[in-house]
């Protein structure tokens, strides 16, 4: 690969990421663009990073490839049941409280996953108010939403590499996951249609100025986003979600983020957790 992307196209570059998708990459992150890049370069027949970056600023690549470069620049780490004790305020605080106050009617309780990746928060979630609805009847619903098609594409799917699931309860992944039988897919695991029908992924960009979503969600986790956003961003960001929480809803955050929520109209209940007031 050519030599590094000369600093004024870095810079418009990241500029542009930035106005599409929030993110704001730091300057010293030249080797890493390169590096998820270089197909892309190989595939345009393009010398090297500094010409394929200015063609695609320059429009000569066209639209579709800006979302390629978009999907490739994201970031998707994820695991099931990562930082757990979020599942289990999930259940024990949030669930319970819609339950004491909806206990006469039959609404649903909505969760939605703000950056779900490949769907392993999403289903996560799943498990746990599966089982939930098991103890004591209710309806649930959540949504996965990523910047990233080709994550939204992965998570609808649902089919995980067997080593992935390692660290979920066993009775929760024996009863959730099927195995392959077949050669060609004995490494593979898929989430079992139960789940499948009540979890939905949706592309969605959360710089875009609305949401097309419901406005009586229950439990919004936003975990390891808005680590990428400016202050600018992340208070928008923080706003709209709230316009989209149920009164008495829960936003939740990874715990690197939790000192920069700052809303009126939330109140932080303890380390990354905040509630819209009833």
């Amino acid at each position: 690969m050519a030599e590094a992307i000369q600093s004024l196209t870095n810079q418009r570059f990241r500029e542009l990421l930035k106005s599409l998708s929030g993110i704001s990459l730091p300057e010293g992150k030249v080797a890493m663009i390169e590096q998820r890049l270089r197909r892309r370069v190989v595939l345009a027949r393009l010398p090297n990073t500094e010409t394929y970056l200015q063609e695609l600023m320059q429009g000569k690549l066209g639209q579709e490839e800006i979302k390629v470069v978009l999907d490739l620049l994201t970031t998707n780490t994820t695991s099931f049941f990562r930082e757990a004790e979020h599942f289990d305020f999930l259940t024990d605080v949030a669930l319970k409280e819609f339950l004491d106050r909806t206990a006469n009617d039959r609404r649903k309780f909505k969760v939605w996953s703000a950056a779900s990746s490949e769907g392993a928060e999403a289903f996560t979630a799943a498990m746990v108010l599966n089982e939930a609805a098991i103890r004591r009847k209710f309806e649930w619903a959540i949504l996965g939403t990523d910047i990233s098609r080709r994550m939204v594409q992965r998570a609808n799917q649902a089919i995980y590499e067997a080593e992935q699931i390692k660290l979920i309860p066993r009775n929760l992944s024996s009863k959730y996951f099927m195995r392959g039988t077949a050669p060609e897919v004995a490494t593979k695991v898929r989430v079992v249609p139960e789940l499948r029908r009540r979890v939905k992924f949706r592309h969605m960009n959360l710089m875009d100025p609305t949401y097309p979503l419901d406005r009586d969600i229950n439990v919004i986790f936003l975990r390891n986003v808005l680590i990428y956003f400016d202050a600018d961003d992340k208070s928008a960001v923080v706003r709209r979600m709230q316009d989209h929480l149920a009164p008495g809803g829960y936003l939740i955050t990874g715990h690197a983020e939790s000192m920069v929520v700052r809303s009126e109209g939330l109140e932080h209940v303890q380390p990354t957790i905040f509630k819209k007031a009833l």
